[in-house]
């Protein structure tokens, strides 16, 4: 009996108390014997119980008002409201979540939280229900983090795009891998593996992943993990890194200080509308077509080689509007 009083009594501090409400020994006493079917607590019972719950971690304040009343709240259970808001925040705008399982996690934090706390995440928060109807992330990120966890190798089915079926074909084939890490980047979950059979880094993303499963404990030693050593557009390894010299027009430079971070410096253009970035990048494909979403606002001034390289992306895109080749035609 003592146990279920005292877990009743938590729940009632956890949904009707916080830093601006506070409740008495008789709201307790009264919550005890009409919802919990407890007959007539005695107050030095209560006070007991609260201080049994003081006693095994539970922050729980008493403020004195008027007529000596005495006034109880449970404070930091956990998380500061604050913090439950930002991680519920972050759930609902997850585009990878199905609003069930939004609704299923952000529940369970409504289960720190007061009554008054629940209504203010209520109408704050808009879940985004585009997702993936088959998509189980949390499911997949459970199973890499269990395999990285236990340093088991890894088999999963693949998918990539089909573009006779216009849909995503998974691809059964046997690998020897070891999961290492999973890396957020650009609003996406990538696994980085070590592939045994020919010691080389793998990428892949764990939204393409199905059917994952675990193999034998490794006791492999793995290779320092390689680092980047400039600013990259995409997980993926680029051929080389290089310096480069970009001009860019200064309604573009906080976006690209934010970009470049330390990878970059920057100095006056003769022009007043621009600033030039130099800044060591990771060269491919994706680097020059992330350059040109930019259009005229940034030009790649130099090295010589990088900007031919670009020049040509440029004329591929331009080849896909014969209309505008011939107007330019003298």
């Amino acid at each position: 009996m003592d146990h279920e009083r005292i877990i009743h009594t938590l729940d009632y501090l956890s949904r009707h108390t916080d830093e601006s409400h506070f409740v008495t020994i008789n709201q307790i006493q009264d919550y005890l014997a009409n919802v919990c079917n407890l007959s007539r607590v005695k107050s030095v019972t209560i006070r007991r119980d609260l201080d049994r719950l003081t006693t095994m971690g539970n922050n729980i304040i008493k403020v004195n008002h008027e007529h000596n009343t005495a006034y109880y709240a449970l404070i930091d259970k956990g998380f500061s409201f604050n913090e439950i808001r930002f991680i519920v925040d972050s759930i609902s705008i997850n585009k990878f979540l199905t609003a069930h399982q939004k609704q299923k996690l952000i529940k369970k934090f409504e289960g720190m939280c007061s009554d008054t706390e629940i209504r203010q995440l209520i109408s704050r928060i808009v879940l985004n229900e585009r997702c993936p109807s088959t998509l189980d992330l949390l499911e997949n990120l459970d199973k890499i983090h269990r395999l990285i966890g236990e340093r088991r190798k890894i088999d999963f089915d693949y998918g990539k795009y089909n573009e006779t079926t216009k849909q995503i074909t998974y691809y059964q084939k046997d690998r020897d891998m070891l999961p290492v890490s999973v890396i957020y980047f650009h609003e996406k979950f990538y696994l980085k593996c070590f592939n045994l059979t020919d010691s080389k880094w793998r990428i892949y993303r764990v939204d393409r992943m199905k059917n994952i499963s675990g193999g034998d404990i490794s006791q492999f030693h793995l290779p320092p993990e390689e680092k980047y050593e400039g600013f990259v557009t995409d997980m993926f390894a680029p051929k080389y890194f290089t310096s480069v010299t970009l001009r860019v027009r200064k309604y573009l430079l906080d976006e690209m200080r934010e970009n470049f971070g330390d990878f970059a410096s920057i100095i006056p253009d003769n022009d007043s509308d621009f600033v030039r970035f130099h800044v060591r990048v990771g060269i491919n494909q994706k680097f020059y077509l992330w350059l040109m979403k930019f259009g005229s606002g940034v030009e790649l001034v130099a090295p010589v080689k990088e900007r031919a390289e670009y020049l040509e992306e440029v004329r591929k895109m331009l080849g896909a509007y014969p209309e505008f080749t011939q107007q330019s035609t003298p």
